[in-house]
């Protein structure tokens, strides 16, 4: 009726007015039969819910955007996103935030409304909007049969939680290099790296620091999901790199614990160190006297200085610190296999830096509270003592003649038989004179009684001129004696 179209213009949604209308502006002379009388003046407490026009477009809102943006929503992107969806009067009929899941979807392709699907574009990661779509670009005049009802304005409240394309691949952003690299990691290769692992919003799902433990894996072989397997490739140790995997190559619809379906993740890594299991033991000579013709053997007693660290620089243990020597007989299992490997052929005087893989090293288990697991080791030596070693399989030789009455010399009572106090003391005379030497580095008493069970060869605590036998007599058996 006339009175009403002018009483409506100028409204706002929300807006209550007290509309009079008098009869000539409303049914006049006639009245509606048996519902208005004729001549009726007639009074309309009017409430405006909703307010739209055929020309209206999408309206969009920002009303927080990140400082960063690297990223904005395209035809055919994935998004997961979080809303309110209410009426034009503020009436909520639907909310992902009730559901607490987001709304996973395809922008620009027909999988949502037409206006949402152009509200949605151009979003960054973090972005907050609020879009208002008129009825013809939401559900149109019949709605969607349950909440929303026909030719109604729809405003959604938007916040962008996550965004990729089904093209997309590892995307890597080196962050910190060191400038000397001289090895980076290939598949097959062992990498031990911390990291924090976020969503596209910046939501942390798992940090190997907060277990104060590394991630150790091989790479490129499977062992992790196949973005993290490509983008560990090519590191440095020392590197710290941003690796942001699309869901198709992370956890993909499913997701996995704290993380939710299609979720494009981010990880910050740090890379302590790697290795493949067929490296051996690195040496590089740091200097070497000049004077250099007697070098380190299996057997020679060697005494010297270290550094121990591991590959990032992260200190272990000193020599230095401690105010003496490490001593040790070299090749006869008192160190990790890469440190005998690395102090042969070595001379007084000299200083290398010896790298030693997990494997010639504390292997997968390390040493509890002082190397990690896997850790490779860096070893900074300087040889400051070689006393040099036995032939190998012997403990003790003559530095001359053997006298031809060895066992009765031995055998001071004169008895047949000899017994060990009389054989050690026969041993320690034979040293104290120059007469004979000791394998160095051993324990004295070890050595005797070990040299002095070999002799008796029934076992019943006494050495007779039957089984005393020099090492050189011994045509088939070995055994570390005389």
């Amino acid at each position: 009726i006339a009175g009403m179209d002018k009483a409506l213009v100028g409204m706002c949604v929300n807006e209550r007015r007290f509309v009079k209308i008098p009869p000539k502006l409303a049914y006049g002379s006639e009245g509606v039969s048996g519902v208005i009388p004729p001549n009726a003046v007639l009074h309309f407490d009017v409430l405006l819910i909703d307010l739209w026009n055929s020309e209206d477009e999408v309206q969009v809102q920002t009303y927080f955007k990140p400082e960063k943006c690297p990223r904005t929503v395209q035809v055919s992107d994935f998004v997961r996103y979080h809303y309110n969806g209410t009426f034009l009067d503020g009436t909520l009929f639907d909310s992902s935030h009730n559901r607490m899941r987001t709304y996973d979807t395809y922008v620009g392709i027909g999988w949502l409304i037409p206006g949402m699907d152009q509200g949605l574009l151009g979003m960054c990661v973090g972005e907050k909007r609020i879009i208002t779509i008129p009825p013809f670009l939401a559900y149109g005049e019949e709605g969607d049969g349950k909440d929303i009802p026909g030719q109604a304005s729809l405003v959604f409240d938007v916040v962008l939680l996550d965004l990729h394309n089904p093209k997309d691949g590892v995307a890597i952003e080196n962050q910190q290099v060191p400038e000397s690299c001289e090895r980076r990691s290939q598949a097959g290769d062992f990498l031990r790296y911390h990291y924090n692992g976020t969503l596209l919003d910046g939501t942390l799902f798992d940090s190997s620091y907060s277990r104060n433990r590394t991630y150790d894996t091989y790479v490129g072989k499977g062992y992790v999901i196949a973005g993290m397997d490509e983008g560990l490739l090519g590191v440095c140790t020392g590197e710290k790199r941003r690796i942001i995997i699309p869901p198709h190559l992370g956890y993909g619809e499913e997701g996995r614990g704290k993380i939710p379906g299609s979720a494009v993740l981010v990880f910050d890594i740090h890379v302590v160190d790697f290795h493949n299991p067929s490296d051996s033991v690195s040496i590089t000579v740091n200097y070497k006297p000049s004077n250099c013709t007697v070098l380190s053997k299996k057997g020679d007693y060697l005494k010297y200085h270290y550094n121990a660290s591991l590959l990032d620089g992260t200190l272990l243990d000193s020599t230095h610190s401690l105010g003496k020597t490490y001593n040790i007989v070299l090749g006869s299992g008192q160190v990790v296999v890469g440190m005998d490997m690395g102090l042969q052929d070595m001379c007084v005087g000299e200083r290398r830096t010896v790298v030693i893989p997990p494997h010639l090293g504390y292997g997968e288990d390390g040493v509890e509270g002082e190397v990690p697991g896997s850790a490779v080791l860096v070893f900074d030596i300087e040889l400051l003592e070689l006393v040099s070693g036995l032939p190998e399989g012997y403990m003790f030789v003559w530095n001359g003649e053997v006298s031809p009455n060895l066992f009765e010399e031995i055998d001071q009572n004169h008895d047949g038989e000899v017994l060990l106090e009389e054989f050690s003391e026969y041993i320690q005379a034979q040293v104290d004179s120059g007469k004979g030497k000791l394998a160095p580095g051993f324990d004295f008493e070890k050595i005797v009684k070990n040299m002095f069970t070999n002799q008796d060869r029934d076992g019943n605590g006494k050495v007779t001129a039957e089984e005393f036998k020099l090492k050189d007599q011994e045509a088939k058996e070995e055994h570390d004696e005389l």
